[in-house]
């Protein structure tokens, strides 16, 4: 069955996978991730892979749906990670689970994320919002702002909004200085300036 996929109202279509599809999927996250979206065609994924461009078009239909299924993946595996932080801080205050977010960011980029977020990386080649993985992108950050407002709210109320502001831009501050190198560990620099701002 070619390019079947799933998706609801607000959330970006997905494809059901099958084992040529995963394969595809592997090699296109490699591919994208070290040399760039626009860089990597659908020929040199499916070579990767080991499929004919023919099944690589009848599981996902476009580049355009790999490109979500491999922005979407980094997302759900992002969260997971960031759930297991936050829930082993969750007896310590909001305070605390602030910090488990840059600390869950420090782990992710060590372990997936040598050349910063792939987000952000997305974004600098994918800023039509008509492009399909254009909500995936910015979706992830209103994701993260929220998560940030949230946690600001139990620590200040009245302040939360803007808190929340602070700590999305330090936290992105810290995953573009860690991809272009140019500080030793940005998200110690970024998590002292969090521990100054809540008087930690």
């Amino acid at each position: 069955m070619g390019g079947e996929v799933v998706g609801a109202a607000g959330k970006p279509r997905r494809v059901r996978m099958t084992p040529g599809a995963r394969r595809v999927l592997e090699a296109a996250e490699r591919l994208f991730y070290a040399h760039g979206i626009h860089a990597v065609g659908v020929d040199l994924i499916a070579a990767e892979a080991g499929v004919t461009k023919k099944t690589l078009y009848d599981r996902f239909g476009s580049k355009e749906q790999i490109v979500v299924e491999y922005l979407a993946g980094r997302d759900e595996r992002w969260r997971e990670l960031l759930a297991g932080r936050l829930e082993a801080a969750a007896g310590e205050g909001a305070a605390a689970r602030v910090e488990a977010v840059f600390e869950a960011s420090r782990v992710w980029s060590a372990r997936y994320g040598a050349k910063g977020c792939s987000m952000i990386n997305a974004h600098a080649e994918i800023s039509d919002p008509a492009h399909p993985a254009h909500p995936v992108i910015v979706g992830q950050k209103r994701w993260m702002l929220d998560l940030f407002t949230g946690l600001a709210r139990e620590i200040d109320a009245a302040g939360a909004d803007r808190l929340a502001r602070t700590l999305m831009l330090l936290h992105e501050g810290a995953l573009v200085a860690h991809g272009v190198g140019v500080l030793p560990d940005p998200f110690d620099t970024a998590l002292d300036q969090v521990r100054e701002l809540l008087g930690r």
